[in-house]
């Protein structure tokens, strides 16, 4: 062998997982483990939320769980965590460019943490220009480029660790004060504000892993195969298909190890449905005989991703976007594999039609789900909103 990662010609055409183009070099560097690609990019595998380089020695993974980014920043910002196996995280970018986004995000993970290393000049503050000097570029620049590495701004990514140093604090025991202040937050009373969105329940609630929180569930047969909905008294918070009931049971209890955890508890209900109500519309709106699917979500993600979410809910019944233009519509042209990244990791498919996403050139791209059911579910809007039968029942 040669020691350069190339494949045959009939890997090389296959497409990747993030909607971006064609990925076969990435792919590639992880089939045959190649350690000249460590600093090019890392790589998270969804059924384990684990993020690697792409020399790590772990199993291969299969193609549809793998999402690619830049940085390791990037990758935990999605949720992932680093392997202790190759730990990516030490690895510095061979991209001259990326390494400088890699030093701006160090320098606001210090400023974030408490007693962190503030800006003097402005009390405490690091602001965008403070940022933009210590790299050289102007403000501009700086949130251009870290746009484009990142998918977010500067001061989303501040904002999204000051959030989950409060959830480790809560996790931990502190008491709701001593965690906003430990976290870096002046006024709890935005905090509370942000909480629905951000945590899913009140800090409080989130400090006990949960506990005093009830969330109801159901798995039952669709016509994608086993479903699990699962919501609290405020929404639907996850909607799993197709796996094995245990394991559609243990997805649900990982972000809420101590909450009341059941299946559905007659009687319960938000805004006059019951959980059974919100099961009954997803169905009939598999089947075709219901196009507007407009229930209530109670779901965490950044607020990258619910902008995303937001926007994928605009896509009409029967039609399709690309990733650049859910990219473009929230104001992020640059953003298109974040983009990807936030319809990989949707906790509540079908409710937000993350399957209606597919590339530039009309394929399909990654599903959390699998591509067969990402087909299953466009072939069938397509077909019922051409014939008129998807129209709202009375």
């Amino acid at each position: 062998m040669s020691g350069k990662s190339e494949m045959p010609a009939k890997v090389r055409r296959r497409k990747g997982t993030d909607g971006a183009g064609p990925v076969e070099p990435r792919w590639a560097a992880i089939q045959s483990r190649d350690r000249k690609a460590d600093g090019a990019f890392v790589y998270g595998v969804r059924s384990t939320g684990i993020y690697c380089r792409p020399s790590c020695p772990a199993r291969k993974p299969a193609l549809r769980q793998v999402v690619y980014f830049a940085l390791p920043e990037a990758a935990e910002q999605q949720g992932f965590r680093a392997c202790r196996r190759c730990w990516p995280s030490r690895v510095h970018s061979t991209d001259p460019k990326i390494e400088t986004i890699a030093t701006v995000c160090r320098a606001i993970e210090a400023n974030v943490k408490p007693n962190g290393v503030f800006d003097s000049a402005t009390d405490g503050r690091l602001t965008l220009t403070a940022l933009a000097a210590r790299v050289r570029m102007s403000s501009h620049q700086l949130e251009r480029a870290f746009r484009s590495a990142m998918g977010i701004t500067p001061k989303q990514y501040a904002d999204a660790l000051r959030m989950k140093h409060l959830k480790t604090r809560l996790k931990k025991g502190d008491n709701v004060t001593t965690a906003l202040y430990e976290a870096g937050y002046g006024s709890p009373s935005r905090v509370y504000e942000r909480a629905p969105s951000h945590l899913g329940m009140t800090p409080a609630d989130y400090g006990r892993g949960g506990a005093g929180m009830q969330i109801d569930y159901v798995i039952v047969d669709s016509p994608l195969g086993r479903m699990l909905v699962g919501a609290t008294h405020r929404g639907i918070s996850a909607l799993y298909l197709g796996e094995p009931d245990a394991t559609l049971e243990r997805e649900l209890r990982k972000e809420y190890p101590n909450a009341e955890i059941a299946a559905e508890r007659r009687g319960g209900a938000v805004n006059g449905d019951s959980l059974g109500d919100w099961v009954e519309k997803i169905l009939v709106h598999l089947r075709g005989k219901e196009p507007h699917l407009d229930l209530p979500t109670d779901v965490q993600g950044t607020a990258f991703k619910r902008r995303v979410w937001d926007e994928l809910r605009k896509i009409p019944y029967g039609s399709t976007r690309t990733y650049s233009q859910i990219a473009d519509a929230i104001g992020k042209p640059a953003a298109i594999r974040a983009v990807a990244s936030a319809c990989a990791t949707n906790p509540v498919s079908v409710v937000v039609p993350c399957h209606r996403v597919v590339r530039r050139d009309g394929n399909l791209a990654g599903y959390r789900w699998g591509l067969g059911r990402k087909r299953a579910l466009l072939d069938n809007e397509s077909a019922h909103a051409k014939t008129g039968r998807g129209r709202r029942t009375n």
